[in-house]
């Protein structure tokens, strides 16, 4: 599937900003789901330094800064992608095998996978996300019946609201209120995940979504999505102590489904202060209004 995305976001200033420094996650990653085909970010005023660098964690991470005054800052990013369909994985691995692989061992060779078992700035460890895991990892069960049956609970028992959080909420705030959005959903998995000591890592990116029967799309009706992705060691591996052999498998909370051709990943982090779309510092002291528009849609 082809897709094209544009994603502008727009801050008005008042007073105006004297200088500003920023940090973009808004380049789509080149991957075995996706080939990026085309990518073009405008930036208004036009920025006096800007370079972009591969991070850590493999995203594509765009600096840029401003040393004049402005009162507006816009940054468009067009994007056109070529998604494939995902690879299933099968796999009976069970839960308990799983977590025996990223258990802590004295001078244990390193392993990437480990890095996404601990507690980050939104997903905390903590007993509640323990508690509320447990119901869906019976003991000998497989790993990823594990898997499907927590993203259905949260479905389930977690409402989709929007504005009803921050995008600074954290994933015990959201799993205490049981309500939130994609972001807050995906905090939420990842928790329950880690809880069980099992790596988890958040996903950016965006949708394709379709129209009402009959209406046209609208430009700038869609918005920015997230969702997970599991470590699933490979069930054949005989040495415990040795990095994980396997694939990461991603799931849709907010949707219950898995993640196919009509998803565009943009960044992976623990969680999403690692790939926020745009963030940054401003010399000021003023207030701001912040507009997101995106725009999703088929070629």
């Amino acid at each position: 599937m082809q897709i094209e995305v544009t994603h502008l976001t727009r801050y008005r200033y008042q007073p105006q900003v004297k200088q500003a420094q920023h940090v973009a996650h808004l380049t789509p990653l080149q991957d075995a789901h996706q080939q990026l085909l085309s990518y073009h970010l405008e930036i208004s005023p036009a920025p006096d330094e800007s370079e972009s660098r591969t991070d850590v964690f493999g995203n594509v991470r765009s600096f840029f800064s401003i040393h004049r005054a402005h009162d507006v800052l816009s940054v468009i990013a067009r994007s056109t992608v070529l998604t494939n369909p995902r690879t299933a994985v099968l796999s009976a691995i069970r839960w308990e095998e799983a977590q025996e692989h990223f258990r802590y061992r004295a001078h244990a060779p390193y392993d990437p996978a480990v890095e996404f078992t601990f507690a980050s700035t939104y997903v905390p460890i903590h007993a509640d996300f323990l508690h509320y895991a447990l119901a869906s990892f019976a003991p000998g069960e497989a790993l990823l019946d594990c898997a499907f049956d927590l993203m259905a609970r949260i479905h389930k028992d977690f409402a989709y609201v929007p504005r009803s959080t921050e995008v600074n909420t954290t994933a015990l705030e959201a799993m205490a209120q049981r309500r939130g959005v994609c972001q807050d959903f995906a905090h939420v998995m990842i928790a329950c995940w880690r809880a069980m000591g099992l790596p988890a890592r958040y996903v950016s990116g965006y949708l394709l979504t379709h129209p009402p029967e009959g209406q046209e799309r609208l430009i700038g009706a869609d918005a920015s999505h997230a969702w997970v992705s599991l470590f699933i060691p490979s069930a054949d591996q005989q040495d415990a102590s040795a990095p994980a052999a396997g694939q990461w498998l991603e799931f849709d909370p907010t949707n219950n489904r898995h993640p196919a051709e009509d998803y565009v990943t943009l960044a992976r982090g623990r969680d999403f202060s690692d790939v926020s779309p745009l963030r940054g510092v401003i010399l000021g002291d003023g207030g701001h209004q912040m507009d997101v528009e995106v725009t999703v849609s088929p070629v």
